[in-house]
């Protein structure tokens, strides 16, 4: 699977899926990319590191998210 067309599935299956929730199991995205698991974790790396999802930890749980979205965007940026 093309990058780019990775990128768009992915921003297009969660912005379907933000009024439920904000923040995806890497199972979920992919699932979203109908890809092998070794391939779908390169594509959502590069997508992380290029800003089109963020990685969010609770330190016993990993997930994903579009930046910005969720109830916790706005006290993540609150200076302190």
């Amino acid at each position: 699977m093309e990058y780019e067309e990775a990128k768009q599935k992915i921003i297009e299956g969660l912005t379907k899926k933000l009024k439920s929730k904000s923040k995806f199991y890497f199972n979920d995205l992919a699932a979203i990319l109908e890809a092998k698991p070794r391939d779908a974790k390169k594509l959502i790396n590069k997508m992380v590191q290029e800003g089109v999802l963020e990685y969010w930890s609770s330190g016993s749980t990993s997930m994903y998210g579009m930046p910005g979205t969720g109830k916790q965007a706005g006290a993540e940026h609150e200076e302190k």
